[in-house]
């Protein structure tokens, strides 16, 4: 039996995820590693905790498996988007990665604004400006750290850094590149407009790579410190979520995902690439060759629900702790006692900001509605419900760029509810299907190894040949039509709200 590899190289760690060239997960993995916040509002990597860690993960599952290196077919990778690494002539690492979650660009955004304009950086990069990007960062550095600015040679992400330790090749894959703003999105090119508008080097963007396409082999360097085999082929790999989408099935038209983490991601695979006007959304190249996936973000999904059970679910906490189970299940069952529309009680899903529609960070969260009648079970089903109003913000942007669906996959902690898969459906309006795996990025990787080093054709039949509905959820038509009355008076919520949560951005309390 020969394998395939898939490695997630994320924030908190790396996941090394083993599967057979049959398609079976075999099984995965993983070291943590450390991030960084040297200010508030900072936050930093070591690359080489990442290579490292890396190291680890791979001899682990090796170990682990009992796997003969020999039989590895391939490698593929997956990492965080947007962090910056910054190699000097040597290719050794100049200073700590700037991650995706750092704060410290606004003033960067607006200078990329007024220097490129708006209009233009959409129309090349296909995104607007924002901190967790990789250009801002850029930018700074060039500004707050210019003796390291003039140090720079390549410029990289998180798991190109990793292929180039594991291959010695210095690349950049293209969906990942996306995520930099330096990308003509459109065309699958750099930029030379926006990098001469914002008076930076051409020659510190690495060459591009596509996906599935073998890139090098593992290093004698590399193959010693790994447990490897020397010549292993590497492929591109993909940005965490292209990975994600892969192995989610989310390679063909027609299809989306949501996912239900501490933030909240629907996707969906584009043929072309059509930017909606109206609202804060992110389309990418897809790690499928030549289409594309566009994206929005909620950033404070599972966190809200966490939120509750943090600081008003205690009893359940006990509770849960008492019956060997999780806390997330009796507070699903308590939300389940509460009606559809949570006796008009609506909850706004803000607690950090939010991204799509609104791409505001002064956006706060807040209970409307409240009355004498409500419950705490109202409580709860008004975070699940309000969620879904959020998701559904991204629904509409999707459709509005061409997305024709009736039915999405849902991944993530949150999919295991199925009262809220249920009211997803109902809001969304279409059928919510689970599958019968949740490696997402890892798998998404390994799979894309399988299709570079020949096992499948194509990303679509790599995906069939491992996954599976497990779970299908159709729309409850009376349930819909109370939340078809609900959503418009949840989306005139922010606009009133504006002007109160800008004037509270500005008191410090």
């Amino acid at each position: 039996m020969g394998y395939l590899l898939g490695l997630d190289i994320g924030t908190s760690g790396v996941k090394a995820l083993l599967i057979s060239d049959q398609g079976q997960v075999i099984g995965s993995a993983s070291q943590e590693y450390p991030f960084y916040s040297p200010r508030p509002g900072w936050t930093e990597q070591d690359p080489e905790d990442m290579w490292q860690g890396t190291i680890t993960a791979l001899q682990k599952v090796i170990e682990k498996f009992q796997v003969d290196p020999k039989e590895i077919k391939g490698i593929g990778l997956s990492g965080q988007m947007h962090s910056s690494v910054f190699l000097d002539n040597t290719g050794s690492v100049i200073r700590p990665a700037i991650l995706w979650n750092d704060s410290r660009t606004t003033k960067q955004c607006q200078e990329i604004e007024q220097l490129v304009g708006k209009e233009l950086l959409l129309e090349e990069a296909c995104n607007p400006a924002l901190e967790g990007f990789t250009a801002p960062k850029v930018l700074w550095l060039r500004e707050n750290e210019p003796e390291n600015f003039e140090r720079v040679r390549w410029l990289v992400l998180p798991k190109d850094y990793i292929r180039y330790r594991l291959t010695g090749e210095i690349q950049m894959e293209i969906s990942d590149a996306a995520g930099t703003l330096f990308l003509n999105v459109r065309e699958g090119r750099w930029s030379k407009v926006i990098m001469e508008k914002l008076d930076l080097p051409m020659e510190i963007l690495p060459p591009l790579v596509k996906s599935s396409q073998i890139v090098g082999g593992v290093s004698q360097a590399a193959a010693e410190a790994t447990g490897l085999l020397a010549g292993t082929p590497v492929v591109g790999g993909g940005a965490d979520n292209a990975c994600g989408a892969v192995g989610s099935g989310i390679v063909q038209p027609g299809r989306a995902m949501m996912s239900l983490g501490t933030s909240g991601v629907m996707l969906a695979h584009l043929e072309e690439p059509n930017l909606p006007s109206g609202g804060t959304i992110h389309m990418f190249n897809h790690a499928v060759d030549e289409r594309y996936y566009m994206m929005g973000v909620i950033l404070s999904a599972g966190l809200s629900y966490r939120w509750f059970r943090d600081q008003l679910g205690q009893m359940e906490q006990v509770m849960a702790e008492q019956l060997n189970t999780d806390p997330y299940v009796l507070l699903s069952d308590e939300a389940a006692l509460s009606p559809v529309g949570s006796q008009g009680l609506l909850f706004l899903p803000y607690l950090t900001g939010e991204r799509t529609p609104h791409g505001d960070g002064n956006a706060r969260a807040c209970f409307f509605g409240l009355n004498a009648s409500n419950t705490r079970n109202d409580l709860i089903r008004s975070i699940l419900e309000g969620i879904g109003f959020a998701f559904r913000d991204s629904l509409e942007l999707l459709q509005q760029a061409g997305w024709q669906g009736n039915s999405i996959r849902c991944i993530g902690g949150g999919a295991k509810s199925k009262l809220w898969r249920e009211i997803l459906a109902s809001i969304l309006g279409l059928q919510v299907q689970t599958l019968n795996t949740d490696e997402g990025p890892g798998l998404g990787a390994a799979l894309l190894a399988g299709v570079g080093t020949g096992t499948f054709k194509d990303p679509s039949e790599a995906s069939d040949a491992i996954l599976s509905v497990t779970s299908t959820i159709d729309p409850n038509p009376g349930w819909s039509k109370v939340y078809a009355e609900l959503y418009p008076i949840y989306r005139s919520l922010y606009p009133a709200l504006k002007p109160a949560y800008d004037n509270l951005a500005k008191i410090t309390v």
